[in-house]
């Protein structure tokens, strides 16, 4: 009967050793360096969308205000 430390250790080699097989597969590489490189591709665009969302919010709050005659907050 294993102990409890052991068949720790066991399934920590057993994951160990799936991610090591993962990591040299063809497709793991692929997918890490395209997600590297399009990573900043994908901040920039959420940024600016962040941008245009903001904008876009302030122009709806003028025109509440202005349709609520000065009273909204």
């Amino acid at each position: 009967m294993l102990t409890p430390e052991q068949k720790a250790e066991r399934i920590a080699r057993r994951h160990k050793e799936r991610e090591e097989k993962m990591k040299a597969t063809t497709g793991y590489k692929v997918w890490s360096a395209v997600f590297t490189l399009s990573y900043p591709i994908i901040a920039l665009f959420t940024a600016l969308f962040s941008v245009v969302v903001s904008f876009f919010s302030k122009i709806s709050q003028g025109v509440v205000y202005v349709l609520s005659g000065g009273k909204s907050k």
